[in-house]
């Protein structure tokens, strides 16, 4: 067995596709309306096929999971990070880039459904 996919739930699809893709460079490999497949095996869903599916509401901006990317090259990123939100709408940051022991930086904020990310400099 192997995992293949992880599902995260959106409110606006097309929203949140452009949001990974400009970010994080991910493309759709799959797009079904509300249900798209992203590069790197992010799937996103609208919370309302999800809340359908499962008989119970999203509880969104919980905490009890994350995204997680690695950048060599934080810095940079962070300036990325910065021009979105100057351009195209604001960040709700968990802690800007922030050193978390030596050698190791990160930075963690949400997606606009309230769904927790995290980029850190690759683990040596």
């Amino acid at each position: 067995m192997r995992l293949k996919n992880f599902l995260i739930t959106v409110t606006d699809v097309e929203r949140a596709k452009a949001f990974y893709k400009d970010l994080f460079g991910l493309d759709a490999i799959l797009d079904n309306g509300r249900n798209l497949i992203l590069t790197g095996g992010l799937v996103l869903q609208d919370r309302s096929l999800w809340e359908e599916a499962i008989g119970q509401n999203v509880i969104a901006w919980n905490n009890s999971s994350a995204l997680y990317f690695e950048e060599p090259d934080i810095e940079a990123f962070a300036e990325k990070l910065s021009r979105y939100e100057e351009s195209v709408s604001p960040i709700r940051y968990i802690c800007p880039l922030t050193e978390i022991f030596p050698g190791r930086r990160v930075i963690r904020f949400y997606d606009p459904d309230g769904n927790l990310i995290e980029v850190g400099t690759p683990w040596r």
